[in-house]
């Protein structure tokens, strides 16, 4: 009854959604183009057997590298398609596996979409990444006999408490899944009080990224441009809201010669952070210009995508936004790869436990506002020594929490 509901309402905003996208796509043109894959249709066919990842944006896609790379090692007779439901997310793969894999939108969650979807790739495997539960797609799999999972599965309490609002149909979906990898106990703990029945601890593979090469020689390449010598913070993957924040903070630091980068998580936001950086009256350069960077510079907008790597490796410090405000902080792994001291704000809670390690570790610090990050940023751009010894806690803090994709791939089953 629950899931005839849902699928109700699912299939009543279906022609809203049509509407939306081209609504969206006015500020990011890609929402207008593959729209027919949304409803199920595809122009192209496989060609061998499909195994099929799902990653709904720009961060489960990063997140999917190591895994990615490890089911084609694995598994080479079989096609990985990656599935999103984001532009971005859909990018952020050409950009980081080329036609190595394929890629499409996955459908809105009806029946007869998600019909088609299957009908069409007949994956031998699927795995959903992180939190994505989708009624009628688990329904699908488990009446087609594919082989579905929950892979670095993650659930804070705030997003668990949402769960147990529509506790009956959360509980059907994990009940119906072939199993969960989770990131943590906590999370698995959360999980099996939803309704999961089969849920493993397999860590979380945000550890396994390795910086890219290719990244890290566009880092150096980036830190000549901004100048070898110049201090470089960097405020990264900043939300709405966030910028105007950091923009108080810089303002405080007491650096000489500083240059802040600052990177939007959303590139529809581009202009608009130029917009906020350019009324402080500071001088701005744009990342997708190409351009050296003027020694009069104060601040680069880095409004280029899948290029977050090479940013962390060419900044001296690195803010982790989502932080300064409620909206739950982002990934901080990824900086403590490339053995940058990293600050954080205090709202971290879509990543509690990687964070409270990492501060443990000492390769983090938390602060709680702009004048606590203007302090922190200070001290450590200023101190060539603590920021090394941040820097090397931070290496040593990834480089033990590495694992899980090898725990992942030695749990799912399914594949023929």
């Amino acid at each position: 009854m629950h899931r005839a509901l849902y699928t109700l309402l699912i299939t009543a905003l279906l022609p809203f959604a049509w509407l939306r996208l081209q609504w969206r796509s006015r500020k990011e043109p890609g929402y207008g183009r593959h729209i027919a894959e949304r409803f199920g249709h595809y122009a192209f066919a496989p060609s061998r057997p499909i195994i099929w990842l799902h990653a709904v944006s720009v961060g489960e896609t990063r997140a999917a590298i190591p895994l990615v790379n490890a089911l084609k090692a694995r598994y080479p007779n079989h096609q990985l398609l990656i599935t999103h439901m984001t532009p971005t997310g859909r990018a952020t793969s050409e950009t980081l596996f080329g036609d190595t894999v394929l890629r499409c939108y996955l459908p809105y969650d009806a029946p007869f979409a998600m019909g088609r979807f299957l009908t069409h790739f007949r994956p031998t495997l699927g795995l959903l990444m992180e939190t994505e539960l989708w009624p009628n797609l688990i329904d699908a799999c488990r009446t087609n006999n594919i082989p579905l999972w929950l892979v670095n599965a993650r659930l804070s309490q705030k997003s668990a408490s949402r769960y147990a609002r529509v506790k009956t149909l959360t509980a059907e979906c994990l009940a119906k899944l072939t199993g969960i990898c989770a990131q943590t106990p906590a999370d698995a703990e959360r999980l099996t009080q939803l309704g999961a029945n089969s849920v493993a601890i397999c860590g979380n593979m945000k550890f396994d990224v390795k910086p890219p090469e290719p990244m890290l020689q566009l880092g150096s390449a980036l830190r000549l441009r901004f100048g070898e010598m110049r201090p470089i913070f960097l405020a990264a993957s900043t939300r709405e809201g966030e910028e105007i924040l950091i923009l108080d903070a810089i303002e405080k630091m007491s650096v000489p010669n500083m240059l802040t980068v600052i990177v939007p998580r959303h590139p529809q936001r581009f202009d608009e952070v130029a917009a906020l950086i350019q009324k402080r009256g500071l001088m701005l350069q744009r990342r997708s210009t190409d351009a050296p960077v003027n020694a009069t510079t104060q601040v680069v907008l880095g409004d280029s995508m899948g290029e977050m790597f090479a940013y962390y490796a060419a900044c001296d410090v690195a803010f982790i936004g989502g932080s300064l405000l409620p909206l739950g902080g982002q990934n901080l792994i990824e900086a403590c790869a490339v053995g940058k001291p990293v600050l954080i704000g205090p709202h971290t809670f879509n990543f509690t436990e990687a964070t409270e390690q990492a501060i443990a570790y000492g390769a983090a610090y938390r602060v709680e506002d702009p004048q606590a990050l203007a302090d922190a940023a200070t001290r450590l751009l200023n101190n060539s020594i603590a920021r090394e010894e941040m820097g090397q806690k931070g290496l040593l803090f990834t480089r033990s929490h590495q694992g899980a994709v090898e725990r992942i791939l030695n749990t799912i089953s399914g594949v023929q």
